[in-house]
């Protein structure tokens, strides 16, 4: 016999109202107010991308076909493309903007490269506040002068590389990367000093991404008995081949001391069509994630998605490859001034990701990159936001924010730092599991400074004098 469940008396439920004025005191604002309705559920339908001259007599069959993406994908990386580029900009924003582009290109750390997704979902109308545009196309015009503690390779990760491709910071953790090529090039990447092509500001250090590497990779992996998990990147694990994938996949799976392999990917945010119209990718991580499963592993996709403004039906209906197959996919943000560094833009984007399964995981405070000192926020930006969006949603689809410390000492929660100096913006963080004894530090971006401390910024004694009052109040 079932035993019925009990009856719970109803009441009627508070009016929305009711409900904001539990928030309300004088003239501040509900936390949830800019989530309206059903605004954190809504993602644009139909056939958005003909909006543009470019792309508006093209079907969703031809759009989002991954052939199409591929071959149309606008960069910079030869003259002709550069200028193939800027006449796409000119003629959805005008040629003036195409120019400040163009002035922004010659100083970029990294090649540009975008798929007609992404340009799609671009605010042409708006271009110099859009956050996509923000993040994929640089404007001279918007540039700050670099924080004289910027380095290409912020996170120290050629020196805790053992073999070629492949990062060993934390103990039971390697970062394995087979590609060397993206989908599309962010502004931000933390892998400026090797991703993309040559620019005029940096020539690149050349990734060797081949079977020759791979195998010294699976080797070293095979002889550290203590590495349990495995993160694939580059590059973008969605640039590798098919059949490369499952062999991949299944040589980790082989070493009996990995259990997890994570697949990190921006795809979901650029090019999500590819999960539908490219079925021989997505159906060899699906073989690995079944074979992992028949031996008690994990595999996960870890996109990257910034905005919610990249969130589409396209991004919805490709994510049901892997929900309906069991693969959990989360979500790493970066934050990024303009684009997602205020309450209501990381509220909609960590409740857009919840409502089609996506887990937002991590929110990573810039990393301390050359040449975009106009994407940072300072630390300050950073507690605050995670201190106002605590408590908008459940614990588990609240993001961590962290501080990938400079200099390998891995993610650390922002407020975790062992000494903070909002007036400096000098920031130290401790890691004591990963590398015992020693401190790193986090440099506030100069334009959120005062004009005085700038200027100490920029006087290498005026630097020393920060440095050693930074380093008094840790061992006073």
């Amino acid at each position: 016999m079932v035993t019925p469940f009990l009856k719970v008396r109803e009441e009627e439920p508070p009016s929305r109202l009711a409900y904001e004025n539990r928030f309300t005191s004088g003239s501040q604002t509900p936390p949830l107010a800019h989530l309206d309705g059903n605004a954190h559920r809504s993602f644009e339908e139909g056939a958005f991308w003909q909006i543009l001259p470019s792309y508006e007599k093209l079907s969703a069959d031809e759009f989002l076909s991954y052939r199409f993406q591929i071959k149309n994908t606008l960069s910079n990386s030869t003259p002709i493309a550069t200028q193939k580029l800027l006449a796409f900009v000119s003629e959805h924003a005008g040629e003036t903007f195409a120019q400040d582009v163009a002035a922004g290109l010659r100083q970029a750390p990294m090649t540009v490269q975008i798929t007609p997704y992404t340009l799609s979902r671009m605010d042409w109308g708006n271009p110099y506040t859009c956050p996509i545009r923000t993040q994929f196309l640089p404007l001279g015009s918007r540039l700050h002068v670099d924080h004289p503690m910027l380095t290409l390779d912020s996170l120290g990760e050629k020196a805790d590389s053992p073999v070629p491709g492949l990062v060993h910071r934390y103990y039971d953790r390697v970062l394995f990367l087979p590609q060397s090529t993206c989908p599309v090039y962010c502004r931000f990447c933390t892998r400026s000093y090797a991703i993309g092509q040559d620019t005029q500001q940096v020539v690149k250090y050349k990734l060797e991404a081949t079977p020759a590497a791979w195998k010294k990779a699976f080797e070293y992996i095979a002889s550290h008995p203590t590495v349990e998990d495995v993160v694939l990147s580059g590059g973008d694990f969605y640039n590798v081949a098919p059949p490369h994938v499952q062999y991949i996949g299944e040589a980790l799976l082989n070493i009996e001391h990995v259990k997890r392999i994570r697949i990190a990917t921006k795809g979901l945010a650029v090019n999500p069509s590819r999960i539908m119209y490219d079925p021989a990718w997505t159906q060899a991580v699906l073989n690995v994630a079944n074979q992992a499963r028949s031996r008690f592993k994990q595999v996960f996709i870890h996109t990257h998605i910034n905005s919610p403004q990249e969130i589409t039906w396209v991004t919805r209906d490709a994510l049901r490859a892997f929900a309906e197959n069991g693969v959990v996919v989360r979500n790493q943000s970066v934050l990024l001034r303009g684009v997602n560094d205020t309450l209501e833009k990381m509220s909609l984007l960590v409740k857009r990701l919840s409502a089609i399964s996506i887990q937002p995981y991590y929110v990573y405070q810039h990393d301390l990159v050359q040449g975009v000192e106009d994407l940072r926020t300072s630390l300050a930006t950073t507690l605050q936001l995670e201190k106002e969006l605590r408590g908008i949603t459940a614990g588990f689809n609240t993001p961590t924010f962290v501080v990938d410390a400079p200099g390998g000492g891995g993610k650390r929660v922002a407020w975790s730092y062992d000494y903070y100096d909002r007036t400096t913006g000098i920031s130290i963080f401790s890691a004591p599991s990963v590398k015992p004894g020693k401190h790193f530090f986090y440099f506030d971006p100069l334009h959120t400074l005062e004009p005085e401390i700038q200027a100490k910024w920029l006087d290498p004694d005026g630097q020393s004098a920060m440095y050693a009052q930074a380093l008094a109040h840790l061992h006073p």
